[in-house]
């Protein structure tokens, strides 16, 4: 019998490739999703809420992983409604995962659960934020992280291994950030952002699938993991990197009070591109993982958009 890998939330782009990646190495895939259930490409998508057990927690029996991917994106207006549902929308999985998995006989060998580089504070000057001398901060966006992180490691689960990952921005071809950012290059928006200074934390989709099978090989790995390349940013070179992609010398920059507007009318929030998030994943490093690609050119490179 293959060994089985679970995802719940694992319908977005990360969980798509990241399924992908175990079906190729011969894994049985089980998604959870808020959709119908099906078969599709060899792999099994399974109905659940995020809220509450069904027929999916005997599938946790006996699994190899499970990768919790859930919550509502927070490319969104943050309102009241927004806010809260990207708050219960985490906790809600993290804790139904975990009480299922306290519920099994012979339970997952590792949970691995999303978290986000943004829970550290906005960092312009110094040292990177890594997970040992990291600033956690006071914020909406921090304090969701903080909550959701708290909810994960409420769980003592003696047979499970449990990895908190600290996502950065994910570059690939099929979604994430490129996606937006690609059409404003290619009409000659793709300036600088602000200042330009704020740092961009960002890992290629391939690095970081590897990532997650690292953390299964390696019995030792736990707790919380930066997920970031070793390479921050700043806005300003990031966008410059994207233009020379596609040989563009000049993007119009885009000032504070422009991205305010731009956001507003594109129902998202500004702090998705003014804050900045500088993070160096150096638990990884000092652990032996390599990556495939640490340079964004490189990565651009590959990712061919």
């Amino acid at each position: 019998m293959r060994s089985k890998i679970i995802i719940p939330g694992g319908s977005g782009f990360i969980g798509k490739y990241v399924a992908g990646f175990f079906h190729k190495k011969k894994y049985n895939i089980i998604i959870l999703t808020r959709g119908k259930a099906r078969i599709e490409d060899g792999i099994t998508y399974l109905n659940w809420d995020g809220k509450k057990f069904g027929h999916w927690i005997k599938e946790l029996e006996g699994a190899e992983m499970v990768l919790n991917l859930a919550g509502k994106s927070v490319d969104c207006r943050y309102n009241e409604r927004n806010k809260k549902e990207i708050l219960s929308s985490r906790i809600d999985s993290t804790k139904i995962i975990g009480e299922a998995i306290d519920n099994c006989t012979i339970p997952p060998k590792l949970w691995v659960n999303m978290s986000t580089a943004t829970i550290y504070e906005h960092t312009l000057e110094g040292i990177a934020n890594d997970e040992k001398n990291g600033i956690i901060g006071n914020d909406f966006s921090m304090n969701i992280a903080k909550s959701w992180e708290k909810t994960f490691n409420n769980f003592t689960l003696f047979a499970t291994r449990k990895i908190a990952m600290r996502t950065s921005i994910v570059l690939g071809k099929e979604g994430g950030a490129l996606t937006h950012l690609a059409p404003l290059v290619k009409y000659g928006l793709g300036g600088k952002n602000g200042s330009g200074n704020q740092f961009v934390s960002w890992i290629h989709i391939e690095d970081l699938a590897r990532i997650i099978e690292w953390f299964m090989e390696n019995k030792k790995a736990t707790n919380a993991y930066n997920c970031t390349s070793p390479t921050p940013i700043t806005n300003k070179f990031f966008m410059q990197k994207i233009r020379e992609t596609f040989g563009i010398s000049f993007g119009l920059p885009a000032t504070k009070w422009m991205i305010e507007i731009g956001t507003f009318l594109l129902r998202s929030e500004s702090e998705l591109v003014l804050k900045s998030r500088k993070v160096i994943p150096r638990k990884l490093l000092e652990e032996g993982f390599k990556f495939k690609f640490e340079k964004l050119d490189k990565a651009l490179k590959n990712i061919n958009i």
